[in-house]
């Protein structure tokens, strides 16, 4: 009996599986860019302000973190990074840097550990801008990774 015509047949079928294969074990793997507001009701304790914020902070799958955040309505004094999740404070993880009167960015080389990005993917990180008034924080924006995040209005 001969096999060689079922073997010509199904090495279409092997050939395919291989290319799904490999498209999906070699696909780059994508920054999560999240864009974020800040308020005074995000705080904990929320806080009556009128102080107001943006930012844009990538986390990259090696877990390198880049970004920006614009404040308006305060006089920041610090800025930071903290882990934990929505309606509870935490440990900071990065201190941003000051960029203007209004204006923060992530430190260049920024990279969280295993555990800090494993929280992120959670939605435990996020960003906090203190005031000489609200020297625990005045505005408050959660970073949610983008399958987290309700659909924005950017």
């Amino acid at each position: 009996m001969n096999t060689i015509p079922n073997r010509r047949l199904a090495l279409p079928g092997i050939l395919a599986v291989v290319a799904i294969a490999l498209a999906t074990f070699s696909m780059p793997a994508f920054a999560d860019d999240i864009k974020f507001k800040l308020s005074g009701d995000m705080e904990v304790p929320p806080v009556a302000t009128k102080a107001s914020g943006e930012g844009m902070i990538t986390i990259n799958p090696d877990m390198s973190v880049s970004g920006k955040v614009m404040t308006s309505g305060l006089a920041g004094t610090m800025a930071h990074i903290h882990i934990a999740k929505a309606g509870a404070n935490g440990p900071v993880v990065i201190t941003l840097n000051k960029n203007g009167d209004n204006g923060w960015t992530v430190p260049e080389g920024s990279k969280l550990t295993a555990d800090q990005y494993q929280a992120y993917k959670a939605g435990e990180l996020y960003v906090n801008v203190h005031s000489a008034e609200f020297k625990p924080g005045e505005i408050r924006g959660q970073l949610m990774p983008p399958m987290m995040a309700p659909k924005s209005s950017y």
